[in-house]
């Protein structure tokens, strides 16, 4: 079993590693061209592929995907109670807590894990909290909606087009769905290569707080992935990719928005590098449980 749950994080890190080693040799890398990348074709080919090709049912993708949904929603309360409790600023701590890395440490892992099942539902999460990331999370970063930022979004046209195909049973030609699979395929190592540029050029600030946060949003994840899961009547698979969703570390796309909205990015930036470290030494105990119970 050791044997296998590390054959299932060491990619995951690994991948991450070459980025972070690739900036402290001194090299250069362009974060915003790949994530642009990623962002504009890479997550939007590899949600449409994954949910057109990967024969989910539309039944049990929009299950996963309200489950997602519910959770967030869950964790923003959970966390928003307790940032009040400790007058932290919720327009700055409020998201890195409700919205994990579901994307590049999330999709891979679910992959490793479980294999093209995993994948199919990892990205049904990975599409459910980048939506809203994208409205809800976005306006806890301004303090207003933006829906002109959020039509502007491919992610959330994808996963349009990808339901209405899913509800319509329409059979798409072979050169489309063997275009966006092709496309999107780049995403999950490119994704792993991004987390670790990030991470090695991100500091560390308030380390104890940070180290604080960071629990707190394992803890609040695991509570409420696991309470979900149970909620939706959830088992083996299902269960594991929902779970591990919401126990993922805070996202980097968090630090990006600090950083827009200028909400004090340095301390997000220490929440997200003390977070994905604290991962790396839960995430071999949450596999070990999961992986015995998935057939």
């Amino acid at each position: 079993m050791t044997a296998e749950v590390l054959s299932i994080i060491a990619p995951v890190y690994l991948c991450a590693g070459v980025g972070f080693l690739w900036v402290r040799l001194g090299r250069s890398f362009d974060t915003a061209l790949f994530t642009d990348l990623i962002m504009g074709i890479g997550a939007p080919c590899l949600v449409f592929s994954s949910l057109v090709s990967y024969e989910i049912e539309f039944a049990k993708a929009a299950q996963m995907v309200l489950a997602t949904a519910v959770a967030v929603f869950m964790m923003a309360g959970l966390a928003a109670a307790f940032l009040t409790w400790a007058k932290l600023p919720l327009n700055t701590f409020l998201a890195p807590m409700a919205f994990g890395n579901t994307g590049n440490m999330g999709i891979p892992l679910c992959y490793f894990a479980f294999g093209e099942a995993g994948l199919a539902l990892a990205v049904c999460v990975f599409a459910a909290t980048s939506m809203l990331h994208f409205t809800f999370g976005q306006v806890i970063w301004s303090g207003r909606t933006a829906w002109t930022d959020v039509l502007r979004t491919p992610l959330v046209w994808s996963c349009v087009l990808a339901l209405a195909v899913m509800v319509g049973g329409w059979d798409l030609p072979a050169w489309l769905t063997r275009t966006t699979s092709l496309l999107g395929s780049f995403t999950v190592p490119l994704m792993q290569l991004t987390l670790g540029v990030s991470l090695a050029q991100l500091g560390v600030t308030r380390f104890w707080r940070s180290l604080g946060l960071a629990f707190l949003k394992l803890g609040i994840g695991l509570a409420v992935g696991s309470f979900v899961a149970n909620l939706f009547g959830f088992e083996g698979v299902e269960a594991g990719v929902l779970v591990l969703g919401c126990a993922m570390p805070v996202a980097v796309f968090n630090y990006m928005f600090a950083v827009r909205y200028k909400r004090s990015p340095e301390e997000v930036a220490s929440v997200v590098v003390v977070s994905t470290l604290l991962a790396a030494s839960v995430l071999p105990f949450l596999l070990s449980f999961f992986l015995p119970t998935v057939p």
